[in-house]
């Protein structure tokens, strides 16, 4: 009894120490993954300085610790990581299939397909040609050059997508078309393996598989393709209709769709033996992608696959791979990774010259297209690492492919950068400013009116603008007309641009009347302009969009807005005003192609007519510096050419031999290059119009010396009823100093510090103001729009 109880305590005793042992190790294995998701992300953190994907830094990390723990501490790789890597390229190639669409397969060809399959042909006929000569196989046959010429042909199309939009070149036209060349590139590749995975038997060296069991592998996945691409879209249909968006998905109905997603991607691996990755990339393609659920499955996928999944990947094909027999010390095992490489970059650089040259490309761009074609990702090492693995070629050579792959990677930031500076070359830094305007260019404004009574100040400025009867001026008054159910009901399309009708009654009686007062102007005063009458018709959050496009489809310089708030018969303003054409206003600020100005009217237009016999209208413009202040400088310009306009310029200025803490905080400030910068071209364009303008005696100039915004807000008080007009660049000037504190309280931030001091509802001044946004390159490259061209 006694030995039954030892033996019992002594199988106790070694069951715990094996199942600490187990806890040990799943602890360790779960630490290992914490520490590889560290390592990975510090390096990104480093390589994002030079522009480098996540891919590369997953992959240097995978090098580092596989070389280390086979080399030196011995290490084995736990079998689930297998499983768990060929799981996530399963999703990983159901997800690739999913995003794409391949009804592009079946339309006429675009230049995109034109670009992608010249790239294509080229780089797999030289592949073809070469990559026999170079003993890349273990056992050469035709199978083994035919899957690696179409894989070298390839492009890894999620990678390079990412890249594109990381290094902000998305939005141009050279952006979309790599991005979708691509996504051809991709797709077809990835098809033709995919039948090579039927046709090649890679247990046996790529060699060609009997055609019974070809026959049948073929006729069980276009099985499973049909029924697919016939039951998934009503299935799909039900289940997005059943789950509305703003509601959680019934778990119910997450399980059977997830059942049902994998009963399909499983069914001809399971049946025939065909490859399970190639199996849901194929069921992925014929999947609906539109809908909730569709995108559902996209974004959860690549979130488990980006923090779980690819993190261990890179560390897998290394260890598969075994780094630590890559063959250094062989000078073949070079010339082969070079030699690879320039066919991959070479094969897609001459096909992209050759469709570039059939599609009117400049050579630069054919080439940087072709270089950026070349990339390769996860998929195309995966297979590098799966012919390892069946032995039909050396650990030594699979690594060749791997850093290959990598440096396809590596280099596109550089190609991006010279797209950019070549980018940068071909587009004017200033665009679509008045203080960029040719002197014999025609000047173009549009003035956005809510309605009739913005017809008045809207006259004015017109009557403001033009100058002399030589000098070109095109202005289009743009009614904004909000898009209700009543008037879109009345809406009616005509034939050709800008044709669109509103047959509502108020508002076409509203139009009348502004077309109506505006030509009894013009047949009286209409030398020298070009009238022309536009409308932006569209709900409040989208009006901006129809302004923006039709100034720039109208190539105008300025934009000219009304302030969000209606003027009371008191001459002040009403509280709140229109919250959403305020939110119209901003967001014109925000986007416009041109430079902005908001009008705050406080009776410019009740003014009487100006002459052209003697000076009738006192306009002063306030000069504190920065690029809004020239811009409004600029605007002033035109007006003060004006017989009946008389121009006052007040330069406001810091008394920097004033000796208090601000003066102190100023001059810090200024020693900032930027600012000094800017402070060069304000005295540079400063003088430039002096010598035009206040020289001649034309135009008045007073200067004042402030120590602090105390004074500077004192000095703006001081203009009530001086002038009609005032103008002010929205920015505020270089000289923080003078503005510190007036944004404290500020009614419309919109309008910027000074705009707003000078219109809100408790300022002495009377005077209109109009509050002018020199244009800036959108973006966040600098000098560029994102969406600028260059092809």
């Amino acid at each position: 009894m006694e030995a039954l109880t030892d033996k019992i305590n002594a199988q106790n005793k070694s069951c715990a120490i094996q199942m600490s042992l187990k806890a040990a190790k799943f602890s360790a294995i779960i630490l290992a993954f914490f520490g590889i998701v560290f390592a990975c992300n510090f390096l990104y953190t480093l390589l994002k300085l030079v522009h480098l994907p996540r891919i590369i830094s997953e992959l240097a990390v995978g090098m580092i610790i596989a070389n280390i723990s086979q080399s030196s501490l011995n290490f084995e790789m736990p079998s689930a990581v297998d499983s768990l890597v060929g799981f996530g390229m399963m999703l990983y190639m159901f997800v690739l299939g999913l995003e794409l669409d391949p009804n592009v397969l079946i339309k006429k060809p675009e230049r995109e397909a034109k670009v992608a399959y010249g790239g294509m042909i080229s780089t797999f006929i030289l592949a073809y040609i070469v990559t026999p000569y170079l003993h890349y196989s273990q056992v050469p046959s035709t199978g083994f050059n035919l899957a690696l010429s179409i894989t070298v042909s390839g492009t890894a199309s999620p990678l390079l997508s990412r890249i594109v939009t990381d290094l902000k070149i998305g939005k141009s036209d050279i952006g979309h078309l790599v991005s979708a060349a691509g996504i051809h590139t991709d797709m077809v590749s990835t098809l033709i393996i995919s039948v090579g995975f039927m046709i090649l038997d890679a247990d046996k060296s790529l060699s060609i598989r009997d055609s019974h069991r070809i026959l049948f592998t073929c006729c069980t996945l276009v099985i499973q393709t049909v029924f697919a691409a016939t039951v998934s879209p009503v299935f799909f249909a039900w289940v997005n209709h059943e789950n509305p968006e703003g509601k959680p998905v019934k778990g119910s109905h997450l399980v059977v769709t997830i059942g049902f997603v994998v009963v399909i991607c499983v069914s001809s691996a399971a049946i025939s033996g065909y490859s399970p990755m190639m199996s849901a990339y194929v069921t992925g393609l014929v999947l609906p992608r539109e809908g909730r659920l569709s995108k559902l499955m996209i974004n959860k996928i690549n979130h488990f696959l980006t923090k779980i999944i690819f993190p261990i990947y890179g560390l897998w094909v290394f260890w598969v791979a075994g780094f630590h027999e890559f063959q250094l010390g062989k000078l073949g095992t070079w010339g082969r990774l070079f030699l690879l490489m320039v066919i991959a970059m070479l094969g897609k650089v001459i096909g992209t010259i050759a469709s570039g040259v059939m599609l009117g490309f400049q050579l630069p761009e054919s080439v940087a297209i072709g270089l950026l074609l070349t990339v390769k990702g996860h998929f195309h090492m995966l297979l590098a690492t799966t012919a390892i693995q069946k032995e039909i070629i050396t650990a030594s050579t699979g690594l060749v492919m791997i850093l290959t792959s990598m440096l396809t990677i590596i280099h596109t930031p550089k190609v991006i950068e010279h797209i950019i500076k070549r980018a940068r070359k071909h587009t004017p830094r200033h665009r679509k400013t008045l203080q960029w305007l040719e002197p014999s260019t025609e000047l173009r404004i549009m003035i956005c009116i809510r309605g009739p009574q913005n017809v008045s100040s809207t006259i004015r400025l017109i009557e403001m603008s033009q100058g002399t009867p030589n000098l070109g001026l095109a202005i289009y008054v743009t009614d904004m007309i909000e898009l209700t159910e009543k008037v879109a009901a009345t809406a009616v399309n005509g034939e050709g641009m800008n044709t669109l009708t509103v047959m509502n009654k108020s508002v076409r009686q509203m139009r009348e009347q502004i077309t109506g007062e505006i030509e009894a102007y013009m047949a009286e005063n209409g030398e020298g302009v070009t009238i022309r009458r536009m409308m932006a018709l569209s709900m409040l959050t989208r009006m901006h969009q129809d302004i923006c496009v039709l100034a720039k489809d109208l190539m105008v310089s300025l934009i000219i807005l009304p302030f969000h708030k209606n003027r009371r018969e008191d001459g002040k303003f009403d509280g709140s005003g229109l919250s959403g054409f305020r939110n119209v206003n901003r967001k014109v600020l925000r986007h416009a192609p041109c430079s902005v100005g908001i009008l705050v009217d406080r009776g410019l237009g009740s003014t009487k007519r100006m002459s052209r016999s003697f000076e009738s209208l006192n306009i002063a413009v306030i000069f504190m510096g920065g690029k809004d202040d020239r811009e409004a400088l600029s605007y002033s310009s035109c007006v003060a050419r004006h017989p009946g306009v008389r121009l006052t310029v007040i330069r406001l200025l810091l008394d920097t031999n004033a000796n208090n803490s601000s003066t102190s905080a100023g001059k810090k400030w200024f020693k900032h290059t930027e600012q000094e910068e800017e402070m060069k071209l304000d005295d540079e364009y400063f003088t430039e119009f002096y010598d035009k303008h206040v020289a001649g005696g034309k135009v008045a100039y007073t200067e004042r010396h402030l120590i602090n915004s105390a004074a500077a807000l004192s000095t703006l008080q001081s203009l009530d009823k001086q002038y009609a007009l005032i103008i002010v660049g929205r920015g505020g000037g270089v000289n923080s100093t003078l503005t510190v504190g007036m944004s404290d309280w500020r009614e419309s931030p919109e309008l910027g510090p000074i705009g707003d001091i000078l219109s809100a509802s408790d300022s002495p001044v009377t005077a209109s103001i109009l509050i002018i946004q020199q244009h800036s390159i959108k973006g966040e490259i600098d000098g560029l729009d994102d969406d600028f061209s260059i092809m």
